[in-house]
Formats: C-alpha cells, structure tokens, sequence
C-alpha cells in the first residue's frame, strides 16, 4: 500500500537487538582499452596503438549493522540508512510490525499510514488475521496430503483411509470411565484380549456385561495403560460412560488434499467464532466461563504432547492454534485488530477520526489489560503443572 515500515520485531518491547541495513557508494576502478589510429605517411600504411586507463565508477553497495538496546548506529558520511530496523525483543509474544503514521503522525506524507483511504487501512490492518487463516488452510492442506487424523465417517469416498482406531472423545464425570482415570485421546486397544474396528461392535460388547469388571487396554502418549472398569447398569445395559468414534489417518490425492484443506480451515474458523459467541454470551448472561483457558505456558505444553504423539498432530494443533489467533486478534477489543478497525469505521460514518490521545489511551489500557490477562492466566497454567509436584512433596514432608 506504499506504507513506510520502520520496524519489524519478533517478540514485543523493549527491543532486545537489532539490525538495519545502511545504503552507500562505493568507487570500483575499472580498465578500459582505447584504440589510437595512427597513418603513416609515405607509403600508406597504418599502425593501431592499444593505451589501456583505468576509469572510477560508483557502484551502489549496503552493510548491516548490527546494535543492542537502544543504541542505533548513527548514519555515517556517505551512508544513508534504510526505513526498517529488524529486531529481536525481550517479551516472547508473538511479535508486531511498527508503520508510520499508525498513531496519526505525518497526515500529509505518501507514505503515512493515517494518510491512506479507509478500506486500505482495513487492509492492512486485517492482513495478518488473513494470513493465520491462509496458513491453516496451507498446513491442513499438507495434513491431507500426508494423511491427518480425524473420524472415518467424515472422509469422502476418494479418501485413502489408514490406521484404523477406536478413540475416546469424551469422558463424562462421575461415571466409571472417569473413575478409572481415562482421558479423551485415549485410544481403545482391546477390552478382555478382544479388538475392535468398529465402535457399534465394542459398544455392544460393554452393553452385556454390565456389573462385570472388564479389562480395557488403553494407548496414550505411545504407551500402554491397562485399566479394570466395571460398568454401570443403565436399564439393563452396560456403560461406563464415554464417547467414542472410529478415527484414522485421513489421505487425499494433493489436487484434493487442497481443497479439502481450505475447506476444513473455514468449517473450524465458523466453529470457532460459534464458540466465542457462546462464551461471550455465557459471560454477559452472568453463567460463568466453563472452559479451561490455557495461555503461553499451556500451549507450549501442549505443543509437546501432540509433538509426542506424531508430526501430523503437531501440524493439526498449529493449524487450529492458528485460527484461534486469527478469531482472537479480530475480537473487536481495544489494542486488537479488531479494536482499531472499529475505529476506523467510527471515523468513517461520523467523517472524521477519534481524537489521536482518545484512541491512543484506550488501546494502552486494553494493551496493559491483556498482558494482565496473560499474565494470570500463565500463573493458572504453571500452578496447574506444579499442582502434583506440590502434592507429593506436601505427601513426603
């Protein structure tokens, strides 16, 4: 859009390090042959003389220059530094890309953010939202190529379907299942010595046997787990109360795989936003929020086990973490990318923009209040990975 960067940082300030790139001349010398003619002058002949000189030509050359902190290398004599310092900085946040003119500085300049028509500035503005869906969408793409998880009974008839499994997707409380200590992932590898490929076949085994102990071998995180349930009786049925479905490795031809990539990215952003809308609405109606919310701590941890569990779930977890932060970064809350376009659309109804320390004050309070936010909940998640080392040593001494 013809925008000027001035900085383009990983992580969040201050600025750990950085580089800037310095633009200059320099003289290269060159030889350059000449041809004299000279004609005799009696009997015609001619004699050609080579006189070989050397010629300065200026060439246009750059250096990096590397700095901490704040310590910007000043332009030296001849040296012209380029519009955008790249930088390393000391809060591991995600990172942020500094414009000018994003806090209404230089109105008459070509190159100023604030300068540029409104629906540019939208554009801009939503440009990184847009990119974490392409990026889903990209990275299911590969999924399906390789062959990604999901249940059976969703792939189509061209899927190439491999690693057949029984999983639990959900363990209700206060059942038998819970008791036993099983988790949602937990994948069913034989109940009493005997497999299963289908879930109807398992679910009419357990249906019989109710008041009677059975033997479930349980795969999690590449080990084995072997768990006596006994299920309860429920009008002369058998349950020990989970969900289960048939998954396995989901592979398409890659002219498909493409398709049905950015077909799976846009069904999960409307399930997502679906589910931030009933939060929301959970919040305002005064019951609470249910769910578990999990910050930098928690993601990482997460990160691991599914990096534990194959590459094809790793890429699955970033894909869905990606459009989590695509939802989140478009939420209509100050500091955000969906805050500051509601500023925008504010100065495009009423003609005019927000007052700049207006604007400016609230998206510092909404900024402060989401490092708060993020700070409590990194304390959740480190309290809840603690919690058991806490407990055993409580139990020891």
């Amino acid at each position: 859009m013809g925008v000027k960067v001035e900085e383009f940082g990983f992580g969040l300030p201050p600025r750990l390090c950085g580089w800037r790139c310095y633009q200059g001349q320099k003289k290269q010398i060159i030889e350059q042959e000449e041809e004299i003619e000279v004609r005799e002058n009696s009997e015609g002949a001619t004699t050609v003389h080579e006189e070989i000189t050397e010629v300065g030509i200026l060439k246009p050359v750059k250096k990096w220059k590397f700095f901490w902190g704040e310590n910007i290398p000043a332009e030296e004599e001849g040296w012209v530094a380029t519009e955008t310092i790249y930088s390393a900085n000391w809060l591991p946040l995600g990172g942020f890309c500094k414009i000018k003119g994003e806090n209404g500085e230089g109105e008459t300049d070509a190159d100023s953010f604030v300068s540029k028509a409104i629906w540019k500035r939208i554009s801009m503005i939503s440009a990184g939202v847009i990119m974490n869906v392409i990026l889903a969408a990209v990275l299911f793409s590969i999924g399906y190529m390789v062959g990604l998880p999901q249940s059976v009974e969703d792939a189509s008839n061209k899927a190439i379907v491999t690693d057949k499994k029984i999983q639990i997707i959900q363990v209700l409380p206060d059942t038998p299942a819970a008791s036993a200590g099983l988790k949602a992932g937990d994948i069913i590898g034989s109940i009493d010595g005997q497999k299963f490929t289908r879930d109807a076949d398992l679910q009419n085994y357990v249906n019989t046997r109710a008041g009677l102990e059975l033997n479930y071998q349980i795969f999690r995180d590449n080990g084995t787990l072997d768990f006596k349930i006994k299920p309860a009786n429920n009008n002369g049925k058998g349950e020990i109360g989970i969900a289960i479905i048939n998954t396995g490795l989901v592979r398409y031809p890659w002219y498909l795989a493409i398709w049905k990539g950015s077909e799976t990215a846009i069904v999960l952003l409307w399930m997502i936003v679906t589910a931030f809308y009933e939060l929301i609405k959970s919040l305002f109606s005064g019951h609470g929020v249910s769910a578990d919310v999990a910050g930098p701590v928690g993601i990482a941890t997460m990160t691991g086990q599914y990096a534990r569990m194959g590459f094809v779930y790793l890429l699955q977890f970033v894909g869905l973490l990606s459009l989590n932060l695509a939802v989140i970064n478009f939420l209509p809350l100050p500091a955000l990318d969906g805050g500051r376009i509601i500023f925008l659309l504010i100065e495009k109804i009423k003609g005019s923009p927000v007052k700049r320390e207006v604007e400016g004050a609230i998206h510092n309070i909404g900024f402060i209040a989401l490092i708060l936010l993020i700070l409590v909940i990194t304390v959740k998640d480190v309290s809840r990975l603690t919690g058991p080392l806490v407990a055993l040593w409580q139990r020891i001494f």
